[in-house]
């Protein structure tokens, strides 16, 4: 495997992380970045300039970043998961590995192999196993796939905590999936929740009974930085629900809690793009401060 020259679809915030993360690391010769944002008149020259000054090279396209790269890292929306194989697929050059780390179902992720596989490429599943900050390009990860256990040894060396579960692809996107419909689900079950307590005046006497039940978990900065990630990322997250009910319907269910989980984190990511929680000080995740993010829901209510 030939990991020189790297490739990553995707300058989000994953990407950025691994780009800059990874560029310095021993046999990287290049470093690459294609993104839509590129070309966004809004948004373009801010994610330029980010990859200028980190040492990025800003392709122009999928081909371009295709044809500079022998190790491509896939780090884009839930929804955006297959499209990116689709099109990489068209100009990935033998060989080049394909490194998936988006948050879809096993079947999605089984699809991408295909296409990538067919045109050539070395397609590896990741399963992300937590937010990526503040671990960096060291989050634990499971691969999976018939080139994971090579892969995995390589990104060893570089110090990533990546670890080959299983040849078979949708193994560990299966693990990852499973875990988010629990992990995404408290994050939503929390929001409506304590928005509700705090309406009603009983949030105090509601979280020590939290507190007194699990008492491992501090619930008021828990809390607080699930508000946080869900205000920041809902978007994001609602995709990767969507992906998860997709996951448990390839079991055979039918995915009631997951629907809803992803309904409420969309309701959450439609408030945060209305400025509902604009005036929340940059600070409250930090100082455990969730009651700023109820707050401003129970402002913007409307009137029953």
């Amino acid at each position: 495997m030939n990991l020189s020259n790297i490739g990553i679809i995707g300058y989000g915030e994953v990407g950025k992380i691994f780009a800059t993360g990874l560029k310095t690391k021993s046999g990287v010769l290049g470093m690459a970045a294609w993104d839509v944002k590129f070309k966004a008149e809004a948004s373009g020259g801010v994610e330029l300039a980010h990859a200028r000054e980190a040492g990025v090279q800003a392709c122009a396209s999928m081909q371009a970043l295709c044809e500079a790269s022998s190790f491509i890292i896939s780090a884009v929306t839930a929804s955006n998961t297959l499209a990116v194989a689709q099109e990489a697929a068209k100009f990935i050059r033998s060989g080049t590995v394909f490194l998936d780390l988006n948050s879809a179902s096993p079947g999605t992720k089984q699809e991408c192999a295909a296409l990538i596989d067919a045109a050539g490429g070395l397609y590896v599943e990741a399963g992300v196993m937590t937010s990526v900050p503040p671990y960096g390009i060291k989050v634990p990860m499971l691969l999976g796939g018939s080139p994971a256990n090579n892969l995995a040894s390589l990104l060893s060396n570089w110090e990533l905590d990546a670890t080959a579960v299983s040849d078979k692809l949708g193994v560990a996107s299966a693990i990852k999936m499973c875990r988010s419909v629990m992990i995404k689900g408290l994050e939503a079950l929390v929001i409506e929740s304590y928005s509700t307590a705090r309406a009603y005046g009983v949030q105090e006497e509601m979280i020590a009974t939290l507190q007194e039940t699990f008492p491992s978990i501090d619930w008021k900065a828990q809390g607080a930085y699930f508000f946080s990630r869900v205000v920041q990322h809902g978007k994001r997250r609602a995709e990767e629900m969507r992906e998860s009910a997709r996951t448990v319907q390839e079991a055979g269910f039918e995915p009631l809690m997951t629907s809803a989980i992803a309904a409420k984190q969309q309701w959450v990511a439609d408030q945060a793009k209305a400025g509902v929680f604009k005036d929340v000080p940059k600070e409250a995740a930090q100082q455990g401060d969730w009651q700023a993010y109820a707050d401003a829901l129970l402002s913007a209510r409307k009137p029953s």
